[in-house]
C-alpha cells in the first residue's frame, strides 16, 4: 500500500504502539542491559556505579572512560541488531510489540541502524518532547527517526506473521 507521495505505509491492519508502551518497552531494555553492565562494572572497576572521577571533559565534549563507552557502543549494537534482524528486543517482546518496515516486513539492518541513530536526535533535550508528541499526533505513531528510516512499531498480538 502507498501514500499519494508514493511512500509505502505499513497495512491498517496493524495497531500502532502508543507512546506509553513504547516507553516501558525501553525501560524494561534498559534494565536488562543495566543487569549487565553493573555487575561488569563491579568486577572491572570494584564499584557497582561510574563515579564523577570516571569522566572529563575535553574541549567542551563530555569523555567517558573506556567501560562506560563499551556500553554504550554494546547498547547501541543491541538495539540494531535485534530490531533489524528481529523485529523485537526483548522489552518489546514483552511489551508485544514489533519494530515492521513500512511495507509490512522486518526491517533490515540498514532501517534498523538510521532509526537508533535518529533516537538520539528523537531524546535530544531541546527537541526530546519531539518524538512523544509525533507518536502521540500521527496516525501512525511514528517518531522522527522511524519516519526517516521507514520503519513503524506495531503491536505484534494483532500481527498475523
Amino acid at each position: 500500500m502507498t501514500d499519494r507521495m508514493g511512500e509505502s505505509r505499513v497495512e491498517p491492519r496493524w495497531e500502532y504502539a502508543g507512546v506509553w508502551r513504547r516507553f516501558t518497552a525501553i525501560i524494561a531494555d534498559l534494565v536488562l542491559l543495566s543487569c549487565v553492565f553493573f555487575p561488569v562494572t563491579r568486577i572491572v572497576k570494584g564499584t557497582w556505579v561510574m563515579s564523577a572521577r570516571d569522566h572529563d571533559w575535553v574541549g567542551g565534549w563530555f569523555v567517558s572512560d573506556p567501560l562506560c563507552m563499551a556500553f554504550l557502543a554494546l547498547m547501541f549494537l543491541y538495539f540494531v541488531l535485534l530490531e533489524g534482524l528481529t523485529g523485537r528486543t526483548p522489552g518489546k517482546w514483552v511489551l508485544q510489540l514489533r519494530v515492521v518496515s513500512t511495507d509490512g516486513g522486518r526491517p533490515g539492518l540498514t532501517k534498523a541502524l538510521l532509526r537508533n541513530v535518529l533516537r538520539v536526535v528523537d531524546n535530544l533535550p531541546a527537541v526530546g518532547i519531539l518524538g512523544a508528541i509525533l507518536i502521540v499526533t500521527s496516525p501512525d505513531g511514528a517518531r522522527f527517526g522511524d519516519r526517516v528510516a521507514g520503519t513503524r512499531v506495531v503491536c505484534s498480538q494483532s500481527d498475523a506473521t
